[in-house]
């Protein structure tokens, strides 16, 4: 985790800069999204990066807690807020894995670009699942490399060993399907995949709304 961290807080400002790379898409990604918040809502997002996406829900719902390990980008994230007077988001560093939170207590969580980063996929699908309230909805947009990048299996550890790039899993979308399911999640918004091409390759974007039983 700590050599993560180290990753992310190094790339954090020319994260914070980059342009999005399909403006439609992400829009389109907020606008369903948006459907399922109500004003009097509790929100928790894991993964936040430098919180533009819980600052544009924040007029959407009662209170966003948005969490992220990488300490540059909560700070980041904590500057956007003060800049836009926006004060029903609070940022913390944190993991998902390491956060104490009561069971049944949040209404909607938002994992966007971030499960295929995380050591142990299941164990936080799970934790999800405990957090959210009878009915609540888990929204994950998630890069899914399995099945056309199977080799990064082998070369992401030594990437990672070496500093190169953070830890990164691989796994269809077929297996995050099954991995929702599996932690008692039923499938509600139709996948909605979109390519996703880096230096090494390209793969599936699956966005999901995946609620949990009433």
């Amino acid at each position: 985790m700590t050599q993560s961290m180290q990753f992310w807080d190094k790339v954090a400002d020319s994260y914070a800069k980059q342009h999005i790379a399909d403006q439609a898409t992400y829009e389109k990604k907020l606008e369903v999204t948006q459907k399922y918040l109500q004003p009097d809502m509790e929100v928790l997002e894991f993964g936040c990066g430098t919180g533009s996406t819980a600052l544009i829900h924040a007029s959407h719902v009662k209170h966003i807690r948005a969490i992220d390990f990488s300490a540059n980008m909560i700070k980041i994230a904590r500057s956007k807020a003060e800049a836009q007077n926006i004060q029903n988001v609070t940022f913390e560093q944190a993991s998902i894995d390491e956060l104490s939170l009561p069971d049944q207590s949040i209404d909607v969580v938002l994992g966007l670009n971030v499960l295929h980063l995380l050591k142990d996929k299941e164990a936080e699908i799970a934790k999800v699942h405990n957090i959210l309230k009878p009915g609540g909805r888990f929204i994950t947009s998630t890069v899914c490399l399995g099945g056309t990048m199977d080799w990064l299996k082998v070369i992401a550890p030594i990437g990672k060993f070496l500093r190169l790039f953070p830890l990164v899993r691989v796994f269809s979308v077929q297996e995050l399907e099954q991995s929702l399911t599996d932690a008692g999640f039923e499938v509600e918004q139709p996948w909605q995949p979109s390519e996703f091409t880096w230096q090494l390759g390209s793969g599936k974007v699956a966005f999901i709304v995946a609620t949990k039983a009433a």
